[in-house]
């Protein structure tokens, strides 16, 4: 079993009265995290799903006389897809209110149906994390380097996925992405927010999927696919709050020369852009490894600000005359420019206004010979 970043701290993180919450993507091993930590808990405990009837006929009901007693006698809580049990917020407030020393944990597959229940009734009462697909850091850290080294192409295909970097066969890890695909994507965001229209959710996702690194416009793609602007706005930040694709917006100081009221979108996973067009070609045989290599170090570069606590908001920058940089990151105040090179041959020089009107800012050319310092 790959061993996951929190695994040895949830203890540090699990407070009396509070809810530890954690958020994330379908099958990115949620779960399995928890029962790890639950198998060394020596506690009284109560675990079960938001998928429970009785479960949901308590919480929901907002009545003291109720949820009190049933859950006064346990010391931990655990709640498995929190989100499917509706003002789930207001029902763990009860608890962590008014059950002296009780310990909550909840987790969610879907970041717009949970933070919209729990968020403002848990203000002050919970500790909030992510756990996205396995990282680089943390396979570096249990197998060394050296096995990453060897798989990089694989994980630039497949993406990172636990099951799929445990699969014994490539044959495997398609099946399993497609699966994600067609179950995760298709039926269990549609279902949550009731969008009827699948097929244009995919093409949605499939345009996307060809735009990485470039900046999208709403009414392009809605006249691609026949929609309102509106719509596919709202169907993008479904997609965001779901842990599909994460936006990403133009950096400015207000210079008149920069671009700043677009977007870019990356994927969460290469594997699940991989799966949605289809592709999943060895790099000898594609003509994307630019988008590839970018969107990879993009998401593994998310899951190390993270994890390791580095605090700093992403953007891009792009000039009218086409200078750009692939990610600038603001951190206490100070810029920090990367630009994403798979074939680098030659000395990458800064983008000449970059320096000129951000004389302290830094400019870093990420490549495949020092990829691994900026991303662990």
């Amino acid at each position: 079993m790959i061993e996951r970043f929190y695994a040895s701290q949830i203890n540090n993180y699990i407070k009396p009265n509070k809810v530890l919450v954690l958020y994330g993507p379908r099958r990115v091993g949620k779960t399995t995290l928890i029962n790890e930590f639950l198998s060394r808990y020596k506690g009284k405990l109560y675990t079960s799903t938001g998928e429970n009837v009785q479960l949901r006929d308590i919480l929901e009901s907002d009545d003291f006389q109720k949820i009190i007693p049933f859950f006064k006698s346990y010391d931990l809580v655990v709640i498995d897809e929190a989100q499917k049990v509706a003002n789930i917020g207001q029902g763990l407030k009860i608890l962590v209110d008014q059950i002296p020393g009780i310990i909550v944990i909840a987790t969610g597959s879907s970041s717009f149906e949970l933070s919209n229940k729990v968020g403002e009734p848990l203000v002050g009462r919970q500790n909030i994390f992510t756990l996205y697909p396995i990282a680089i850091l943390e396979l570096i850290k249990q197998y060394g380097p050296l096995y990453v080294q060897e798989r990089l192409e694989q994980f630039l295909v497949y993406g990172t996925y636990p099951e799929v970097i445990t699969s014994d066969s490539f044959e495997e890890k398609k099946r399993y992405l497609t699966q994600i695909r067609d179950s995760y994507l298709s039926k269990d965001i549609l279902e949550l927010e009731r969008i009827k229209n699948s097929k244009k959710l995919l093409d949605l996702l499939r345009l996307l999927a060809f735009q990485i690194g470039k900046e999208v416009s709403l009414q392009e793609l809605g006249s691609s696919l026949d929609m309102s602007k509106n719509t596919i706005a709202r169907y993008l930040d479904l997609l965001e709050k779901a842990f599909v694709i994460i936006n990403v917006r133009g950096f400015s100081r207000n210079l008149r020369k920069e671009v700043t009221k677009t977007s870019r979108y990356y994927f969460y996973d290469n594997g699940i852009r991989n799966a949605l067009i289809e592709n999943y070609n060895f790099l000898h045989s594609r003509d994307d490894i630019g988008p590839l290599w970018e969107n990879f170090l993009f998401i593994e570069r998310l899951k190390k600000r993270t994890y390791h606590s580095i605090y700093g908001h992403p953007y891009f920058w792009r000039t009218w005359d086409q200078q750009e940089i692939d990610l600038v990151e603001e951190r206490e105040g100070k810029l920090f420019g990367y630009e994403f090179k798979w074939k680098e041959q030659r000395v990458s020089k800064s983008p000449r206004d970059w320096l000129k009107s951000y004389p302290e800012a830094s400019y870093v050319v990420i490549t495949r010979e020092n990829y691994l310092d900026f991303i662990t």
